[in-house]
């Protein structure tokens, strides 16, 4: 199994250089050569495992000769043993043809966890083989950055910078990555939205000799195994509901689109797939892309689901590659024509295409308190607003799709404690876990949109 760009100029790398590479050197992000395919049968085998073997048989293809399956198995035991629900990822029926699957049991409570659980003990193996070490520098708009922190903090081999946009993520989101005070933990709150992070840490991987010189490496979902891991859950579901031979479709709740992808993958590794329903805020880049075929640019518009508050979607050029049959030429000049003017559009033709995938949904604030009321209301249960946006795309595939519909829980409802009181008159449970990072003292640095202070930042704290 080898990796190629979505620009098709940079390297051809194996899965362990994919992993430590992150961002590809020309500007594009890395992708499988093939897809592994899963045929019914074999799906149909798979339907008793538990959550961690059933991880373990969906990426072992992807590894090529990077490490064998018995190393995997061992990197898989440690990522999800602090979850703390024994199926990992419960599915929970909100309807007769709805259903939930809960992706908040890891320790930052988010389904960031899914993934980053597993690449913490995951660079850690690559490096220690390697004799290296790592700067990992990554942006978030809420929940990657939490995740990011709790898998590797401590770790001797790895320094970690992220970057967050100041006072635009929830309370609780950012004193989950502030209040943790490991000396490796580096905490950047930047005076822009989550696009301005996401395209400073793009420019320190385009700056070659400053990333070759900090040695930097990648734990947003630009990073392949990021997408590897969260396939699994989309695998999980579908067997739980469909048992590896009925069609199922997704409602999920996306920004950077990383999560949506995987659903895109497991459906090319043979997942029964019907349809794949994107849920998006006002920051509905999105919607209107699947709608149109033209992805514009608007100004980032602050909101409940802060998570999704992004009009740039960093993943949406795998989908692209896909799309323009792996062509890295056309993929590049649709993303420069974006990065210079804002806007890109496809042919009609590519979006009849698409759209027999994917759909796009978007609701305002006020929709999404009143979906989460009206779900408090019909089951007795809270839904974060980030989930409530999905579970709307969900019901808004119609009763007629003749398939289960499976919306993906992204984050646990006590990280948005205000969001669910305005909706229901009352506040979820906080788990302990968000309870004491309340008491912690934070600690992070403010710096503005300038890529040479972030520089000079990095250069200062690093570890050698």
């Amino acid at each position: 199994m080898h990796y190629v760009s979505t620009r098709g100029r940079a390297p051809v790398l194996a899965f362990d250089e994919v992993v430590l590479t992150g961002l590809a050197r020309d500007g594009g992000l890395y992708v499988p050569e093939m897809w592994p395919r899963f045929m019914p049968d074999i799906q149909a085998a798979l339907v008793n495992l538990t959550y961690p073997e059933l991880a373990i048989r969906v990426m072992a293809p992807f590894l090529g000769s990077a490490m064998t399956e018995d190393e995997l198995a061992g990197i898989v035991a440690v990522s999800y043993q602090n979850f703390t629900h024994p199926a990992v990822a419960p599915l929970k029926q909100l309807g007769p043809h709805s259903w939930l699957c809960e992706l908040f049991h890891g320790p930052t409570l988010a389904f960031k966890d899914y993934a980053l659980q597993f690449l913490g003990p995951l660079f850690d193996h690559i490096l220690r083989r390697r004799g290296e070490r790592v700067v990992i520098v990554g942006a978030t708009s809420g929940d990657t950055g939490s995740a990011a922190i709790e898998a590797f903090r401590d770790h001797a081999a790895v320094d970690v910078f992220i970057l967050h946009p100041h006072e635009r993520v929830s309370p609780i989101q950012r004193r989950q990555m502030t209040t943790v005070q490991a000396a490796n933990v580096h905490n950047i709150a930047v005076t822009g939205t989550f696009d301005d992070c996401q395209r400073l840490v793009k420019d320190l991987f385009n700056d070659h000799p400053f990333r070759e010189a900090m040695n930097l490496s990648a734990v947003n979902s630009i990073n392949w195994a990021r997408i590897m891991a969260q396939v699994v859950y989309y695998f999980w579901a579908a067997l739980a509901v469909g048992g590896g031979r009925r069609a199922v479709a997704f409602a999920v709740p996306t920004g950077n689109f990383g999560n949506a992808f995987a659903g895109y993958v497991a459906r090319a590794m043979g997942v029964q797939v019907g349809r794949l329903m994107i849920g998006s805020n006002r920051n509905d880049i999105l919607t209107r892309f699947f709608a149109t075929g033209t992805m514009t640019m608007q100004m980032v518009v602050p909101t409940l689901s802060p998570s999704m508050d992004i009009q740039v979607s960093s993943n949406f050029e795998r989908l692209l590659f896909e799309l323009y049959d792996q062509e890295g030429d056309a993929v590049e000049r649709l993303m420069e024509q974006f990065r210079e003017t804002g806007t890109f559009s496809i042919t009609h033709d590519r979006l009849y295409d698409i759209r027999k995938i994917f759909r796009g949904f978007s609701l305002d604030d006020n929709e999404t308190r009143d979906i989460i009321a009206d779900v408090y209301a019909r089951t007795g249960e809270h839904v974060d607003p980030h989930t409530a946006i999905g579970i709307a795309a969900g019901r808004a595939i119609g009763p007629d799709i003749g398939m289960p519909v499976i919306t993906l829980a992204t984050a646990h409802p006590a990280k948005f404690p205000q969001a669910i009181r305005e909706a229901t008159g009352r506040e979820p449970v906080l788990p302990e876990r968000l309870a004491a990072v309340l008491a912690c003292k934070e600690r992070f640095t403010v710096l503005p949109v300038d890529l040479a202070a972030v520089k000079e930042h990095i250069r200062l704290r690093a570890r050698r």
